[in-house]
């Protein structure tokens, strides 16, 4: 089966060797993104604006790829500390009103020490 890699402009640029997602089908599969505007400035603010960010950077790969966030199936959300939960949990909510099936999880440590990243897949 083809997989194609995606990319665009309007979300930043991978920081390493992969690709802003890869196509293989019908399904889309996203790198986990973080709160870094397309031009690569990362927004090292609160977890409310990049929680923002980073849902406005999926959407912009989802759009490349030819999809939108409605058509995500699955999320997961990487939290820098587990006290962000809630107020991710309404952000989150008013960019995947659909409810996809989601995972979250506490780390120890993000990229660029965000407080957030998201991945996901979906299904066109």
């Amino acid at each position: 089966m083809e997989k194609i890699k995606i990319n665009t402009a309007k979300a930043p640029q991978a920081i390493g060797p992969y690709s802003q997602a890869i196509k293989v089908g019908n399904f889309i599969y996203t790198s986990g993104q973080i709160a870094l505007l397309p031009d690569g400035e990362f927004l090292n603010e609160d977890i409310k604006l990049q929680t923002e960010q980073v849902c406005i950077n999926l959407e912009a790969v989802l759009k490349a790829a030819g999809a939108e966030l409605k058509d995500v199936v699955k999320t997961t959300i990487f939290l820098a500390n587990m006290d962000d939960f809630l107020v991710v949990n309404e952000i989150y909510g008013k960019y995947f009103t659909h409810e996809p099936a989601r995972s979250t999880v506490a780390v120890k440590t993000l990229p660029k020490n965000a407080l957030i990243e998201i991945e996901c897949v979906a299904v066109v």
